[in-house]
């Protein structure tokens, strides 16, 4: 059994037991956030493309697949499974 001090200093310094809260997300609710976060990082870049030379306008780079078709599609799926995460219910 531990005395009134013990329990008083440990008040003090923070070592007394709260009741913690489970967390709303679990370690896979996490992952499927990175892996949507990264796909849509993805599609930001590919869509953006490369450099261009000022002044001048380049038909076949500004509506090529990759940042028309591509880009947008990974930007999605990135979303799809951001909403995944967020409505994937705890296993825990």
């Amino acid at each position: 059994m531990s005395t009134v001090k013990e329990e008083i200093l440990n008040e003090r310094i923070g070592l007394t037991k709260k009741p913690s809260m489970p967390l709303i997300f679990g370690k896979a609710n996490f992952t499927f956030m990175i892996v949507g976060l990264a796909l849509i990082a993805v599609g930001v870049m590919l869509m953006s493309g490369g450099q261009s030379d000022v002044g001048t306008f380049q038909k076949e780079k500004v509506y090529s697949t990759t940042r028309i078709v591509v880009a947008p599609l990974l930007i999605t799926l990135g979303l799809l499974v951001e909403i995944y995460a967020l409505m994937r219910k705890n296993n825990n």
